[in-house]
């Protein structure tokens, strides 16, 4: 009696069976497409990551960022973070130095893990480069001086800390590189010693700076010296007893001064500027004297003529009982 049932059964399942497997087969069809329909799509790019063989590094450019597409439920895939979906290729097993190709990977880890239904899609699918040998040598550093400091100051000198720093790459690359350069350092406006930090620029990607790529650089700035010439100027006798009269009762002279510009660009001469001091004169006759400059501390006397004059002295007595 079962074995008549299960008979049955079987007879009715073969009865018309091409409709039946067809109605199974567009279920199916039906299911995918709803699926497909309804599972909405996330991109964004993330790094590259090249695993190597510690003693060879890439020495050609190469697509660094993958165009990563996730494929599912919205509330899955939005909550994935972007770190959590790596791109790499593995060149692990290369041992020596020259071209390759290799397909790009992808590994899921944290939030990203779990998720079904997840489908990811990335772009380029493969990745060419060439390798080379791992180098280091040590590289000085310039600075990127730039703009003007404030009028009547210059930058005296400026140093740099450290000086060099060490470089990694591809050995034929780093054979090339004699030195590197600071970020721009802006000079405009400054008129007294700073220090700032400022980046070391690399502007090859293939070239790693050791450290955290950043130098001290420090300016010692200082007032301009220039010179100034100063003629016709009177040369007053100072300090003569009234006793006495002196001959010529003016005379002139030159100078050339020293000394920071903004200061030097501002001085007047003062009265007394240029003088001769007769206040050792005791009685009548010709006295050479030195002639004074009266500079304030901050200028200094490069040339003055003429450095002495002859004073000739009568007595004021004699001048007055004369007639003329």
């Amino acid at each position: 009696m079962p074995s008549l049932n299960l008979r049955k059964i079987l007879v009715k399942m073969a009865d018309n069976w091409v409709a039946k497997v067809l109605s199974v087969f567009l279920a199916i069809v039906v299911f995918v497409f709803h699926r497909m329909t309804t599972m909405e799509s996330r991109f964004f790019l993330t790094p590259l990551i090249v695993e190597l063989p510690a003693h060879l590094v890439p020495s050609s450019p190469y697509t660094r960022m993958i165009r990563v597409t996730l494929r599912g439920d919205a509330d899955n895939i939005m909550p994935i973070l972007e770190d959590d979906v790596e791109a790499y290729i593995d060149l692990g097993n290369i041992e020596v130095p020259g071209p390759c190709r290799a397909p790009v990977q992808i590994r899921k880890k944290g939030s990203a893990v779990g998720v079904e239904p997840l489908e990811i899609s990335f772009n380029p699918i493969e990745i060419e480069l060439e390798l080379d040998q791992k180098s280091s040598k040590y590289v000085p550093l310039t600075a990127n001086i730039q703009g003007n400091l404030e009028s009547g100051y210059d930058l005296a000198s400026h140093s740099l800390t450290p000086t060099q720093v060490a470089l990694d790459g591809p050995a034929k690359l780093l054979d090339q590189v004699t030195e590197l350069y600071t970020d721009i350092i802006d000079l405009d406006g400054r008129n007294a010693d700073f220090t700032v930090m400022v980046s070391i620029l690399n502007r090859d990607p293939l070239l790693t700076i050791r450290g955290n790529g950043m130098t001290e650089f420090r300016g010692f700035v200082r007032s301009r010296v220039a010179v100034r010439n100063l003629g016709s100027l009177p040369i007053t006798i100072e300090g003569l007893d009234e006793r006495f009269l002196p001959e010529p009762a003016v005379a002139f002279g030159n100078v050339r001064i020293s000394g920071p510009q903004l200061e030097l660009d501002a001085f007047v001469p003062p009265q007394l500027f240029l003088s001769v001091d007769c206040s050792g004169i005791t009685g009548e006759g010709a006295y050479t004297l030195p002639v004074k400059v009266n500079l304030p501390p901050s200028l200094n006397l490069v040339r003055g003529e003429p450095r002495e004059i002859t004073v000739a002295v009568s007595s004021a007595d004699e001048k007055i009982g004369e007639v003329p």
